[in-house]
C-alpha cells in the first residue's frame, strides 16, 4: 500500500541529499526502517470499510451531476427560481454527507442521505414538469421508456418501448389522425392510409402538434409565390409560425385535404370537411375549409376540443352578482335572452353555459345551430344545412311542433327567424340566440332594423347580454407599473385607491414557456346586461330611442363593458392595453 507521508519524506530526503551530498540510499533507508516502527505501533491501517464507502461515493456522484443538471434546466426554463433551486440542492446534498460521518449508525445515516438528495430532486422534477410540454417532463414513463430506447439503441438492439399511439418516436410526434366526418361515428381508415403515403405527412403531423401545443383554435395556410406562410390563432389573436416552401406546403395541404374527403385535383372552387384526431387521451375535431387564391390554394382549419369545453357561468368571468341576476333570467319560463357582440366574442359558449343552468332532465331543449359547437347530452341539437335548404328560420318552425320548453338559435340573421324567435317567446318558450352587434343597447335596435315590430320586441325581450373577451396577463411574467394620474382621472378612478397596474413585459430576456412570449394566457370575458323593464318596454312601443333606453338603463344600474374591464385592469387580470385593443 503506497502512503503518501512516506513518498512525500522520501522526495524530501532525496532533495535534501542531493543538496548536502551525503549518501541518499543512507538517507532512504533510515526514513524507511523509522515507518515501518511507525506503522506496527499504529496497526495495519485500512480503517475505512470500503463497501460502506462506495454507496455513499457513488450518492455522491450522483449529487455533483445533479446540481449541474438543476443549474443548466433551471437557467433554461426561466420561469423557475434559479436560487432557490440551486441552493436547496446543494445544501441538502452537503447536509446529507455530513449526515453520514457524523452519525454513528451507518445505515441511519446512509437513509438520511438518500432522503436528502432524492426529496429536493423530485420537489424539482415535479415543479418544472408543470411547466414544460408533456414530450419534455422527466421521469415520467414515457421518458423512461426513451432512455431505455437509447440504450437499446447504443447495443445495436431494436427500441421495445413507447409504441402505442400516444408516443412520440422517431416516426412523429404523437397525434393519431382518424379519418372521419363530423357528426358521423364511423372512421374511415383508408383516408388516413392514403395520407400516410405522402412525403409530408410527417410534415402535416408536427404542424397540427405544434399548433395543439400552443394552445391555437384555428391554424391558417396562405401560399404566396415562393412559400406556404403558417399562422395560429391563440387568444384571439393570429401569430406567424414556421412556413413551409411551397412543394412541401402543397404538398401538406393535400395531405389535409385526403383526410378531410376533399377533391385534391380542385384547388379554385371552396371546399368543406373534417376529420379527427387523438392526442394524449383527448379527442379533437378539425373543420377543413379551402377556397382559391390569386397564389394558389388557401386553407383554414378550426380545431374544436383544443380549448376547455362547456363552461359554467362562473367560470365565465362574470361578476357574482351578474351570475345571480343571469341565473335568475334563464330560469324564467318563458321569454327571449339575446347574447350580442362581435365574431369570436364567446357568444355561443355563453349561451351553452346558461344552458346548464337549465334542469335538462326536466325541460325538453332543442337548439339549431350553425355548426354545432359543443355537444351535450340529454339535448336534442340540430344542424342546419343551407345547401339542402334547411334554414334557421325553417328549422325553428319545427322545433316549435316538438313540444320545446327551452330553444337555442345560433344566430339572428333575418326578420323571418327574428320573428319566430319572438313569437315563441311569447307563447311560452325560454328562446336564446346570438345577435352581431356593438353592445346591448345597439343590439336592441338591430332587432328593429330587421323589420321586427316593436310591440312584439317589447313582448319577448326579457334581456340582452353585452360582451367581449380580453386575454389574462401571464400570472409567470407579468409586471407592475405606476398608471399616470391623467388617465385615472379621466377614468374616473380614485389615485389614492389603485396603487399599480399590470402589463406584458415589453422586453423580456428570455421567451417565458408559460405563455410562450406572448404576455397572456388565455381569455376570460366582460359584460354588460340590460334588462327590459317595464319602462323601457314603453320606450320601445312608443317611441324607441337609443339616449332614452340608455339613460333608463343606467339609471337601473347597468355597468358599461369598459367600466367592466376597468375592474379586470385593476385585479390585475388584464392590461389597459388589451382591454383599449378590444372595447373601442
Amino acid at each position: 500500500m503506497i502512503r503518501p507521508r512516506l513518498v512525500l519524506a522520501t522526495f524530501a530526503v532525496l532533495c535534501l541529499g542531493a543538496a548536502t551530498g551525503a549518501d541518499a540510499a543512507e538517507f532512504a533507508g533510515a526514513l524507511f526502517a523509522q515507518s515501518q516502527a511507525i506503522d506496527a505501533h499504529r496497526g495495519p491501517g485500512m480503517y475505512l470499510n470500503l463497501y460502506k464507502l462506495a454507496p455513499v461515493l457513488a450518492i455522491y456522484l450522483l449529487w455533483t451531476r445533479t446540481s449541474y443538471w438543476v443549474d443548466d434546466d433551471a437557467r433554461e426554463l426561466n420561469n423557475l427560481k434559479l436560487e432557490l433551486w440551486n441552493c436547496l440542492i446543494f445544501f441538502s446534498g452537503l447536509l446529507g454527507l455530513a449526515m453520514v460521518w457524523v452519525i454513528p449508525i451507518y445505515f441511519l445515516g446512509l437513509i438520511l442521505l438518500l432522503l436528502a438528495y432524492f426529496v429536493p430532486l423530485f420537489a424539482y422534477i415535479h415543479s418544472r414538469n408543470q411547466a414544460v410540454p408533456d414530450e419534455d417532463r422527466v421521469l415520467t414513463p414515457y421518458h423512461l421508456g426513451e432512455v431505455m430506447n437509447g440504450l437499446l439503441r447504443r447495443a445495436g438492439m431494436k427500441p421495445i418501448f413507447n409504441r402505442g399511439e400516444a408516443a412520440v418516436d422517431r416516426t412523429g410526434p404523437p397525434i393519431v389522425f382518424i379519418g372521419k366526418s363530423q357528426g358521423s361515428p364511423k372512421e374511415d381508415p383508408a383516408r388516413v392510409a392514403q395520407a400516410e403515403e405522402s412525403r409530408s405527412y410527417m410534415s402535416a403531423k408536427e404542424l397540427v402538434y405544434d399548433a395543439v401545443l400552443r394552445r391555437a383554435t384555428d391554424i391558417h395556410l396562405e401560399p404566396t409565390s415562393e412559400r406556404l406562410s403558417t399562422r395560429y390563432r391563440i387568444d384571439g389573436i393570429l401569430h406567424a409560425a414556421e412556413p413551409f416552401d411551397r412543394p412541401t406546403g402543397d404538398a401538406v395541404i393535400n395531405v389535409f385535404k385526403v383526410l378531410a374527403a376533399l377533391d385534391i385535383a380542385e384547388k379554385r372552387k371552396p371546399q368543406d370537411g373534417s376529420f379527427g384526431a387523438k392526442l394524449a387521451g383527448r379527442e379533437l375535431e378539425f373543420r377543413v375549409a379551402t377556397s382559391g387564391s390569386k397564389s394558389g390554394e388557401k386553407m383554414v382549419m378550426r380545431i374544436l376540443g383544443n380549448v376547455a369545453g362547456v363552461s359554467r357561468l362562473d367560470d365565465s368571468g362574470l361578476r357574482p352578482k351578474l351570475v345571480k341576476e343571469v341565473r335568475d333570467l334563464v330560469t324564467q319560463p318563458h321569454g327571449m335572452f339575446l347574447c350580442c357582440g362581435p365574431t369570436g366574442s364567446g357568444k355561443t359558449t355563453t349561451l351553452y353555459a346558461c344552458l346548464r343552468e337549465i334542469d335538462r332532465f326536466q325541460k325538453n331543449i332543442i337548439t339549431v345551430e350553425d355548426p354545432i359547437e359543443y355537444h351535450l347530452d340529454t339535448i336534442t341539437q340540430m344542424e342546419i344545412h343551407t345547401k339542402s335548404g334547411q334554414t334557421f328560420a325553417g328549422s325553428l318552425r319545427s322545433i316549435l311542433r316538438q313540444d320545446p320548453d327551452v330553444i337555442m338559435v345560433g344566430e339572428i340573421r333575418d326578420q323571418e327567424t327574428a320573428t319566430i324567435a319572438c313569437q315563441a317567446a311569447t307563447t311560452g318558450h325560454m328562446v336564446f340566440s346570438t345577435v352581431h352587434a356593438n353592445d346591448t343597447v345597439t343590439a336592441l335596435f338591430r332587432l328593429l332594423d330587421l323589420g321586427v315590430e316593436p310591440f312584439m320586441i317589447a313582448s319577448a325581450l326579457t334581456a340582452v347580454l353585452g360582451q367581449r373577451l380580453v386575454r389574462v396577463l401571464c400570472e409567470a411574467c407579468k409586471e407592475p407599473y405606476k398608471p399616470k394620474p391623467e388617465f385615472l382621472k379621466k377614468a374616473n378612478l380614485p389615485p389614492d385607491k389603485v396603487d399599480v397596474f399590470y402589463r406584458r413585459p415589453a422586453e423580456p430576456l428570455q421567451v417565458c414557456p408559460q405563455c410562450g412570449g406572448t404576455g397572456y394566457l388565455g381569455r376570460t370575458g366582460i359584460f354588460e346586461l340590460l334588462v327590459i323593464t317595464e319602462p323601457m318596454r314603453d320606450m320601445i312601443r312608443e317611441n324607441p330611442s337609443i339616449n332614452a333606453i340608455k339613460a333608463e338603463a343606467r339609471k337601473n344600474g347597468m355597468i358599461y363593458l369598459q367600466e367592466d374591464g376597468l375592474r379586470k385592469v385593476i385585479q390585475g387580470k388584464t392590461s389597459i392595453d388589451e382591454l383599449l385593443r378590444v372595447v373601442k
